[in-house]
């Protein structure tokens, strides 16, 4: 949130005092608290940040979707919001995210004994997607390999590797393999040295520390006790990654609050009637007082995938 700037443009000068709001969608603090509490706080500018590297329509076009909804509700009341707003909607193959993760690979590399280090293989897990969301056109497959490919390199392909991916519900077909079933095939197979990253994930929560760190791990290894199931650290508070994050937010504000191409563009099957709008609104950095489009009526299925 920018709360003012010298130049009263935000990010055209040089110095701007920012400070930062966090909102959850369906935890507190409350995504509509926080955005309440900046107006409150006298805040000139809003940057909707996604802490979701990779761009999905079920996490952050849902999250963005319900900033935009409350931004239709507080106008229709006749109390809409003061500050503009702009986003930050992805951010895959940022330099330093991919540093981040590499570093963080490398150290738990350096775990392994120096004979077999070449052996391990990599497997890069992310939250599944189930696939009517996938064949709709969503771009998380390719987002998430992006960045995959992009630490690859950074790590000269020193190991053999793999993207996978976790937590399906339900019975409906799902994105895969499954980063289990990947485990149990990898070692069946031969591999014995493993190393899970967690590489849609920025923080650690129960899909690191039990679906991965007991699930995939611990009760793994009592199936397989020959094998060596490893775990890179999560991002966290990682120096680089919070590096990487201040440098996105700085050329974010130093572009005036531009968005990339794809933000603007729906998935080729969309019908949720708020994404356009939303995709327009959060694009053109369009005041609150001039929003046209959608209603705050227009209802979404809640989704949490990540």
């Amino acid at each position: 949130a920018v709360v003012s700037t010298q130049s009263g443009h935000y990010g055209r000068g040089p110095d701007f005092e920012v400070k930062n709001y966090t909102g959850f969608r369906y935890a507190e603090p409350l995504t509509e608290d926080a955005m309440d509490q900046m107006e409150a706080d006298g805040i000139q500018h809003c940057v909707a940040f996604t802490q979701y590297p990779q761009y999905s329509c079920s996490t952050t076009g849902s999250s963005f979707n319900g900033m935009y909804r409350l931004i239709i509700k507080r106008q229709k009341e006749g109390n809409p919001f003061k500050m503009t707003f702009s986003a930050i909607d992805r951010w895959a193959t940022h330099p330093l995210l991919v540093k981040s993760f590499a570093e963080l690979i490398n150290k738990q590399l350096e775990t392994v004994e120096p004979k077999d280090r070449h052996k391990v293989v990599l497997l890069f897990s992310a939250h599944s997607l189930p696939m009517s969301v996938i064949n709709r056109g969503d771009p998380y497959p390719q987002e998430v390999g992006a960045t995959v490919e992009h630490v690859m390199k950074a790590l000269n392909y020193s190991n053999p590797y793999r993207l996978v991916w976790q937590s399906k519900v339900g019975p409906s077909a799902w994105l895969g393999p499954q980063t289990d079933d990947a485990i149990k095939g990898l070692i069946k197979n031969g591999s014995k040295n493993l190393m899970m990253i967690p590489i849609a994930f920025t923080s650690d929560h129960i899909e690191t520390l039990y679906e991965m760190d007991i699930e995939y791990g611990e009760e793994m290894k009592e199936e397989f006790p020959d094998a060596n199931i490893l775990r890179c650290e999560s991002l966290n508070m990682h120096k680089t990654f919070v590096d990487c994050l201040s440098d996105l937010v700085a050329d974010h504000l130093k572009s005036d609050g531009k968005t990339i191409q794809q933000m603007a563009l729906r998935c080729p099957m969309c019908t949720n009637p708020t994404c356009g709008p939303m995709r327009g609104f959060f694009s053109s950095r369009t005041f609150p007082q001039n929003l046209t489009g959608c209603t705050s009526d227009d209802k979404e299925p809640m989704k949490s995938f990540g």
